[in-house]
């Protein structure tokens, strides 16, 4: 099968994860060009990894270029996408796929009127932890969903990201930053969101940087959005969703001894695994009996982000449908966005928006993104 190239604009800490799989796990892919407004990042990045430095500019206008990688900064993403778009690329972006609803409405419009491909990460949903949990919803293991749980309560990026001030602006917090782990899995699982009430507050006023490799180390800086954000999300199955989600705390989301997120079903319980990574471990409880651990069957067990972009390189080259759509990506937006729009307003928000559950990713699948 002929490879998608892939034109990587922004080579921050997350680019370098992205080319390694681009290079050496999925075949549908080569990475052919990188871009950054520092022009020493993206030659840093392309020497890493064996190909050419661009500026974003000449990367839009390379017409060898069949999707572009958008990884810059959330509040860059919607002007970045829509050039890319407007330069005939099809266009694979970290998430969110927006900050403002109408930016994310305008892109989803842009690319089905053009007939591109548009899509978002996280791509998380697609690893062998999930999908087991997927596999186990779909064969009726713990009967009708009718609640669940999730918890990220974690220390803020302060603490280890060498540009954190980003974290704490308009466009980011924990909800935009981490809430698309935990609602995009929701909907993979339970499907589409019909509403969410939420309530929330800026803990603490500034932060200071605490990371050695941040150039502004032991300097204070302000909060912006929300940093403890509770609500509750009512699936259109009726199912209700309890998600809190915080940068508040005193150590790292994986010490807090809260469960990921725990779906309830008539006929017992589901444990999912941590939604930012693609592995294990996956536990169930059948009726009143003890938690038992269920096998994860899945080449997509590791680090495997691109996973989703390898989907939507699949999809260009054989005409089916991909799982990181843009209607998913564009649901999951609103959801995020309603949930902060109830927490300044104090009022429940309606969904316009809907979207069909991804399809799961079986193993004839997951091994043709491998080839």
């Amino acid at each position: 099968m002929k490879q998608s190239k892939i034109g990587m604009i922004g080579c921050g800490m997350i680019s370098e994860v992205y080319a390694k799989n681009i290079t050496e796990r999925f075949g549908d892919l080569q990475l052919v060009a990188c871009a950054d407004l520092r022009m020493e990042a993206a030659q840093a990045r392309a020497e890493q990894f064996g190909t050419k430095a661009m500026t974003v500019d000449e990367l839009l206008a390379d017409p060898d270029i069949d999707i572009v990688l958008n990884l810059t900064i959330p509040d860059q993403h919607a002007a970045v996408s829509m050039a890319a778009l407007k330069a005939g690329k099809n266009v694979y972006s970290e998430k969110p796929l927006a900050i403002h609803m109408q930016d994310a409405k305008e892109l989803v419009e842009y690319a089905k009127a053009h007939n591109l491909l548009l899509g978002t990460a996280p791509d998380t949903f697609m690893g062998g932890g999930l999908q087991t949990c997927r596999q186990l919803l779909d064969a009726d293991t713990i009967g009708t969903p009718i609640a669940a749980q999730a918890f990220m309560m974690s220390r803020g990026p302060e603490a280890f990201h060498p540009n954190p001030k980003f974290f704490y602006e308009e466009g980011a917090g924990p909800v935009l930053d981490w809430g698309p782990y935990y609602i995009t899995a929701l909907v993979s699982l339970l499907g589409s969101v019909k509403s969410v009430v939420g309530r929330g507050k800026i803990t603490y006023p500034e932060r200071t940087a605490k990371s050695p490799r941040c150039p502004y180390q032991g300097q204070q800086f302000p909060v912006e959005v929300p940093t403890y954000v509770t609500g509750i999300l009512t699936m259109e199955s009726g199912a209700l969703v309890n998600l809190t989600i915080s940068f508040d705390m005193q150590f790292a989301y994986w010490d807090s001894d809260m469960p990921y997120l725990t779906i309830y079903g008539s006929k017992g319980s589901l444990n999912v695994p941590d939604m930012n990574k693609f592995e294990g471990p996956v536990t169930v409880r059948r009726g009143d009996a003890p938690a038992e651990e269920v096998p994860v069957n899945s080449p997509y067990t590791e680090n495997c982000r691109g996973l989703g972009l390898a989907d939507m390189a699949h999809a260009l080259q054989t005409g089916k449908a991909y799982r990181p759509s843009a209607e998913l990506s564009l649901h999951v937006t609103e959801v995020m966005l309603g949930l902060l729009e109830s927490v300044e307003s104090g009022k429940e928000y309606q969904l316009t928006t809907t979207c069909a559950r991804p399809a799961p990713l079986d193993a004839a699948a997951a091994q043709a993104l491998q080839q």
